[in-house]
């Protein structure tokens, strides 16, 4: 850290913004940091450690070749656009317009942040389910809004009814939903969203979906909020490539939404980024056109790796959670005689060599979640067998 950017004793960033003050270097950073410095097992950061088909890097490869290489439209390259649509319509039954309705975006977390940008005024609420995906937060307090939190208490990470209806106010702007949820595994169930459906057209809400694990799903179905009554033409829907296709690194995303909602989000994407990636966008329309096989396999792979690491993890002794969908399991840290998952995390890599994610990071007030930490298990099997072999130091 430059003398410049020191934190002052009361540890505010100098010229740092009011609104940015105490987010800091996000947790995945640290952990990361970590795990290189004493060459862990890194457990922590949701990346896989494997490439992406043949088909779809060669495709990258072939746009590169091809010509590709310049600005695409704003918006996204008609390909992608098209290719996204077909892809709602294909699994969701969802009908996008790939023109008005259909933009590209750099990765889902530009996408979040551009929507909130773009949707919010200064002293509007935005309601997040912790917990939550750090950049929810930090994008809410960008645009001038206030977070009202709702819990997601284990085992199975259920939400009270009652805190939700009462999280919404008049000053409501939007919801924010991940499903398949980052960093606890859930998947809401239908009831769960028919609920929030509900409180959403009550109020005249609007939704922001973060759907990047929509095809990680092993227990339940994936249900996009803007395919229940209502939602259509009030839900900002969000997906990437990332995660469905091992490219985490090509930061190519998408936002799906009425016309009206898709201009105001494409007002604000256009100074951020403007546009990306332009052969990785050439490289995502031939992927989303993979055929079924490829999808089905996918989630089931990734289910035999949860299953694989929820099982050693419960060797070890920890209390592991339900995942139903994502790229993670959450754990316990208790049972093992430990009470701070922050502590626990950031003495692994050097006391076993394995790095995970405290969730207590994830919440507003990090009490809740206290003793939760999170495992990602998009490894190879000798990964996640050395990791778990490692973490039986713990027990020994």
């Amino acid at each position: 850290m430059s003398p410049t950017s020191t934190p002052t004793p009361t540890g505010r960033l100098p010229h740092l913004t009011s609104r940015l003050q105490g987010f800091g270097t996000t947790i995945f950073a640290e952990m990361t940091a970590l795990a290189v410095r004493h060459d862990a097992v890194n457990l922590g950061q949701g990346f896989p450690d494997f490439d992406p088909p043949d088909a779809v890097r060669e495709a990258a490869i072939r746009a590169i070749r091809d010509g590709h290489n310049q600005y695409a439209p704003g918006s996204g390259v008609p390909a992608l656009r098209e290719a996204v649509a077909e892809h709602q319509r294909r699994f969701w039954d969802l009908d996008f317009d790939p023109d008005a309705e259909v933009t590209v975006t750099a990765g889902a977390t530009e996408a979040i942040c551009a929507t909130l940008q773009a949707l919010c005024e200064v002293g509007d609420e935005v309601v997040l389910f912790e917990p939550y995906y750090d950049s929810y937060r930090a994008s809410v307090a960008m645009a001038g809004a206030v977070e009202r939190v709702v819990t997601l208490r284990p085992p199975d990470f259920a939400y009270d009814p009652a805190d939700l209806e009462a999280a919404i106010t008049p000053k409501t702007r939007a919801v924010v939903l991940n499903s398949p949820h980052n960093p606890t595994g859930k998947v809401f169930s239908r009831a769960e969203l028919e609920h929030i459906a509900g409180l959403c057209v009550a109020h005249d809400v609007l939704a922001v979906t973060d759907e990047v694990y929509e095809h990680l799903v092993y227990d339940g179905a994936h249900v996009p909020l803007a395919s229940l009554p209502g939602m259509r033409e009030r839900t900002v829907t969000i997906s990437s490539a990332g995660k469905t296709f091992s490219v985490t690194g090509w930061k190519v995303g998408w936002v799906c939404a009425a016309p009206a909602l898709t201009a105001a989000v494409r007002t604000a994407k256009q100074f951020m980024t403007f546009t990306n990636g332009t052969p990785f966008q050439h490289a995502v329309a031939v992927a989303l056109r993979s055929d079924d096989g490829y999808f089905s396999g996918l989630a089931a792979d990734y289910a035999r790796r949860r299953d694989r690491l929820t099982a050693g993890l419960r060797a070890v002794g920890f209390e592991v959670f339900p995942a139903g969908g994502s790229y993670f399991v959450c754990a316990d840290v208790r049972p093992l005689g430990f009470g701070d998952g922050v502590e626990f995390c950031r003495a692994l890599p050097k006391d076993v060599g394995v790095a995970a994610v405290p969730t207590s990071v994830f919440h507003v007030d990090p009490r809740r979640g206290r003793s939760v930490v999170r495992f990602a298990f998009c490894k190879t099997d000798a990964v996640l067998d050395e990791g778990i072999r490692r973490l039986g130091g713990l027990s020994a």
